[in-house]
């Protein structure tokens, strides 16, 4: 009997030593979930900085392949207008000397394309005039939130 009631004694202390034990490691497990969680969060941050690399990478490919595009597609253009200020000086009388039409024809041709160039010019300086860049639809969602919250408060 006096075992059994040793034993009864002993039980209380066994389990607050393993509340104790519990207890010493619940900081060592926090400790542990912080480590974990900053490791998760840095593979996270290497992730996207690895995404954010392989995006600008081709960003910054397909800018250059339009870049080549675009001179290629400007001297087609030169050669094109070459061209047309050619035809232009077919076009006008014979009798004139030869550098005389082509320089008409170049001019003609020059001409053209400043009146078109000044046309598009004005236009969309105008359509910019009119467009308010001010985004509208997030101004009045804010107004609304700042009157919500001085009604609230």
């Amino acid at each position: 009997m006096a075992d059994l009631e040793r034993s009864t004694a002993a039980a209380p202390a066994t389990t607050s030593a393993a509340h104790g034990g519990e207890l010493e490691a619940l900081p060592a497990l926090v400790g542990r979930l912080g480590d974990d969680v900053m490791m998760l969060l840095d593979t996270k941050l290497s992730l996207l900085k690895v995404e954010v690399k392989e995006d600008a990478d081709a960003y910054i490919q397909g800018g250059v392949m339009i870049g080549i595009g675009g001179v290629i597609a400007a001297v087609g253009f030169a050669l094109l207008n070459v061209a047309v200020a050619l035809g232009v000086a077919t076009l006008l009388p014979q009798d004139w000397s030869p550098s005389a039409r082509y320089a008409v024809g170049f001019a003609i041709t020059g001409a053209v394309y400043l009146i078109i160039g000044g046309i598009i010019v004005v236009v969309m300086k105008n359509r910019l005039a009119n467009y308010n860049p001010v985004p509208t639809k997030s101004v009045d969602e804010l107004r609304k939130d700042k009157q919500w919250l001085k009604k609230e408060i």
